[in-house]
């Protein structure tokens, strides 16, 4: 091949290279041009929440008449976090909010896996319908059956005697371990388990429930962390079931609590200052969990 034609022919291949390597660039550009868009619009009612609480309540309405100063603080104070505490029992609040979320995730792991092992492991009869009960309850919102479930524990007994679960922590915690969309999370995630490794454990003698707690459970860390930062972002953000099935405030979560600052005198910078504090653990736990989170939902086939 002549010099001039070998020459020519890689300065086209030089130069498509050149523009795919642009065109790619362009891409990456856009892309995480729109992601930083996405999230500066989502982290703005976050941040001008936060900023507020800090401000007094005259501050933050005169700071809303130019967008710069909503989002700097130029008056800095704590008394609406002090007023917080004073108003109500925050203390308590946070505390039926985390035993709530970690009595039912904790034991919601365990009777919802263990459910779906049966369903995905083992043979019995009536497991086709139970599956397909699972399915179908799965997609009814709480909003539809919360009166119906209201009247139903109203009549449960309790261990002392009383008649009746309402205005207490397990009225909170009890009718949602058992819950059908992470049973059904944890079956797609047991039927990809090869049944190989049951068959080898019961010709070593091991029990259904051997080979569930020795071979399933650690082969599904993915879709256990998945269940769990699920159901406890849901919990930890319940409003109408706590609102219904509570009274006073002894036994109240955070987001129940935080109606106690709407009346006839209305303090919106407290009510930020109590936003912020419910909504801060969460964005923590988040982003201490976030690649564990990510890995978690694509192991059990969640994303699109």
């Amino acid at each position: 091949m002549p010099a001039g034609i070998a020459g020519e022919i890689d300065y086209r291949a030089r130069r498509q290279q050149s523009r795919r390597r642009l065109r790619r660039f362009l891409i990456l550009v856009i892309d995480y041009s729109i992601m930083i868009g996405l999230a500066i619009f989502f982290l703005f009612p976050i941040v001008f929440m936060v900023v507020s609480s800090f401000k007094p309540e005259k501050v933050i309405f005169d700071d809303l008449k130019t967008i710069a100063w909503a989002f700097i603080p130029r008056e800095v104070t704590l008394e609406n976090f002090t007023s917080v505490f004073r108003r109500v029992p925050f203390g308590r609040f946070m505390f039926n909010s985390t035993f709530i979320v970690l009595a039912t995730v904790s034991a919601g792991l365990v009777v919802n896996s263990m459910i779906a092992f049966a369903l995905a492991r083992l043979r019995w009869k009536g497991k086709t319908a139970v599956l397909s009960l699972v399915i179908a309850l799965s997609i009814v919102p709480l909003d539809a059956i919360v009166v119906p479930l209201l009247v139903l524990v109203n009549e449960f007994p309790w261990i002392d005697g009383s008649i009746g679960w309402l205005d207490t922590l397990h009225v909170q915690i009890i009718p949602f371990i058992a819950d059908a969309f992470s049973i059904f999370l944890f079956y797609q995630f047991f039927i990809g388990i090869p049944r190989d490794f049951d068959e080898a454990a019961t010709i070593d003698g091991g029990s259904p429930f051997a080979v569930y707690r020795r071979i399933v459970v650690p082969l599904s860390r993915p879709v256990f962390a998945t269940v769990a930062i699920l159901q406890a972002l849901f919990l930890w953000s319940s409003y109408l079931w706590p609102l219904m099935a509570t009274r006073g405030e002894a036994s109240r979560p955070l987001t129940v609590g935080i109606t106690s600052f709407y009346g006839q005198d209305v303090k919106w910078a407290q009510i930020l200052a109590f936003a912020s504090m419910i909504t801060i653990p969460v964005l923590i736990l988040f982003l201490l969990f976030q690649k564990w989170f990510v890995q978690s939902v694509a192991a059990t086939g969640l994303k699109g």
